[in-house]
């Protein structure tokens, strides 16, 4: 996509903004937003005159220097293990690694007396980590370190409220940051519960009923002494119950899940019992269908010139609609996403308007990459990234998948990857469109070609830019220039006749001779060029072997260029792509 043309937009974000806000926001914090939270005391373990855990003092963390493990502490997605180096004492340490939209939260929940003060502390390695309390039942508490090359010590306190009997304390990381260390965690004051009561052991005998493609049902065996259960859904807790059962509700078609659960009562939780693995039925989810015959259109989340837009806004003839862009993160693979300041536009009305595309029957997709887009997906660890972070935003947001709009190349293999582990995570409504240049798409042999054969299984629809390019060859080997039907058509043949299926085949354009440094076509040409293809009418001097009536529609560059045009190309080539056979 023509990213050049919101240059605008580079400068009212500002220095680290394109490349992700996650690089931007974490140069910031060692300077004006550290000075923030010194003044407001968010600092305080890094004060001297904080108080640390008195000497002798009872420690009400447990496990408190992980040489169980992970026993009583819980990490999210999966992002903790203990390492037996660098520990600060015994024989272990934790290690957590942030990774995409998860800061690496590793907890355990502690019980507590009401109106009593805690003491919390612990030691840490690594850039921006963090230390916390929470379920206070007054001011929860956190304390960080922006860089710590050593084992350095943090320390809080805080003030159970009047009805307060557990709390939950925690370390975490940063967004985009590389694995930080914990160990030596301390918490001290008066206990909770009946001092003669045990902490209850680990549930036995969890089991999983059918999954349906949304819901399962779980059940183990009933724990002596436990007054209720916490239920884990990879590695993360989801909800408590009273019974020995559970039903996990707004899962995934065709999606794996990984559960386990523990015992509490007022001692404290018990370790976790053994996990058990549950795969979804696959269904139809509740995402919209992409039509037989569809229209692409781009929405830009940026200002720049042309007329802006919300999502509402959009064209009705647009079945499909594409959030440009997402944005690299520090974090090999992972993206991210967040309006531009600039459209005034809230994140509830967002995803508020996305909702209401859907339900009338349109797909919404983020596209990831334009033409300076730099999100590079080149071994496993990346591709896991790229599909983690994708998921997460499509969770956040509402988006029925994504649109790769990489023109700085791409690997196959680890696209590959990428794009079938996230289909795995989403199932089998996932739409996945691409928009590669010309060059691209030339040959079979090329990255974006194999990538989109690869994974044609799972393919919604390629949409080839035929703009900004010259001339290119046609699959008669004849060479043809833009701006013409032949040139639509030339070039179309090569995807259809290279594997990809007609449904998979659209037309991508310009809405305007502003969309685009040059290859605009007048609606009239892009609806010549479809019935060439689909029916064998309308052909220029280059008329195909044979017609290609599945072929998918048309796409276009961008929704909020056509606006400036007054919809000209969506009200001319809309209505002739529904019609077609």
């Amino acid at each position: 996509m023509d990213r050049a043309r919101h240059i605008g937009r580079i400068f009212r974000r500002g220095p680290g903004r394109g490349s992700g806000s996650g690089r931007g926001l974490a140069r910031r914090l060692g300077g004006a937003l550290a000075a923030a939270l010194l003044a407001a005391g968010g600092l305080a373990g890094l004060d001297a005159g904080t108080p640390a855990a008195a000497a002798g003092a009872a420690n009400l963390a447990r496990n408190p220097g992980f040489e169980s493990g992970l026993s009583y502490w819980a990490c999210s997605g999966d992002s903790g293990t203990v390492v037996p180096s660098p520990a600060r004492s015994g024989t272990g340490a934790l290690k957590a690694t942030p990774a995409g939209a998860d800061n690496a939260r590793c907890a355990q929940t502690v019980s507590v007396l009401p109106n009593s003060s805690y003491t919390l502390s612990a030691w840490v390695r690594g850039a921006y980590v963090y230390l916390g309390a929470s379920g206070t039942g007054t001011t929860d508490v956190s304390t960080w370190t922006p860089s710590a090359a050593d084992w350095q010590q943090l320390a809080t306190s805080f003030t159970t409220g009047p009805s307060t009997t557990s709390v939950t304390v925690h370390t975490h990381g940063w967004y985009g940051q590389a694995a930080y260390y914990a160990d030596d965690v301390s918490l001290s004051g008066p206990g909770g519960g009946d001092p003669g009561e045990p902490v209850p052991g680990a549930p036995e005998g969890l089991k999983a009923g059918t999954a349906t493609a949304t819901s399962v049902g779980l059940s183990w065996n009933p724990v002596q002494g436990a007054t209720g259960y916490h239920v884990y859904q990879d590695g993360t807790r989801t909800q408590s119950v009273a019974g020995a059962s559970a039903t996990v509700t707004g899962l995934t078609p065709a999606t794996s899940y990984r559960f386990r659960v523990t015992a509490v009562n007022g001692a404290g939780e018990s370790p976790g019992s053994a996990e058990v693995t549950v795969t979804t039925a696959a269904g139809n989810g509740d995402g919209p269908a992409v039509p037989k015959h569809a229209v692409t259109g781009y929405w830009q989340n940026f200002d720049n010139g042309a007329t802006v837009q919300r999502i509402s806004d959009v064209q009705s003839q647009y079945d499909i609609i594409a959030v440009a862009f997402a944005d690299a993160t520090p974090t090999p693979g992972a993206v991210t996403f967040a309006l531009d300041p600039a459209l005034k536009y809230s994140e509830a009305q967002f995803k508020a308007d996305i909702a209401a595309k859907r339900a009338a029957g349109k797909a919404v997709v983020v596209s990831v990459g334009g033409e300076r887009g730099t999100v590079t997906v080149n071994d496993a660890a990346s591709a896991e990234n790229f599909a983690n972070s994708l998921y997460t935003l499509m969770q956040t947001y509402g988006f029925d998948g994504v649109d790769i709009d990489l023109e700085n190349g791409l690997n196959p293999t680890y696209m590959t990857q990428a794009l079938r582990s996230l289909s795995a995570k989403a199932g089998s409504k996932l739409v996945i469109t691409m928009a590669p240049q010309t060059i691209d798409m030339q040959s079979t042999s090329a990255g974006y070609f194999k990538t989109a054969l690869n994974i044609k299984d799972i393919l919604t629809v390629v949409n080839m830019q035929y703009y900004n390019s010259g001339s290119m060859n046609g699959c008669d080997g004849k060479v043809y220039s833009q701006g013409s039907v032949d040139f639509l058509t030339a070039l179309a043949c090569i995807q259809l006749e290279g594997g990809l299926a007609p449904s998979q085949v659209g037309l991508g354009l310009p809405a305007s001779t502003r969309g685009a440094g040059s290859g605009y076509v007048a609606p009239s040409v892009v609806n010549n060029a479809l019935d060439c293809l689909a029916k064998g009418t309308g052909c220029g001097s280059f008329k195909p072997a044979k017609t290609y009536p599945g072929i998918r529609g048309a796409m276009t560059w961008s929704t909020n260029w056509d606006a400036s045009a007054g919809n000209a190309w969506s009200n001319g080539v809309g209505p002739h792509v529904h019609g077609l056979p």
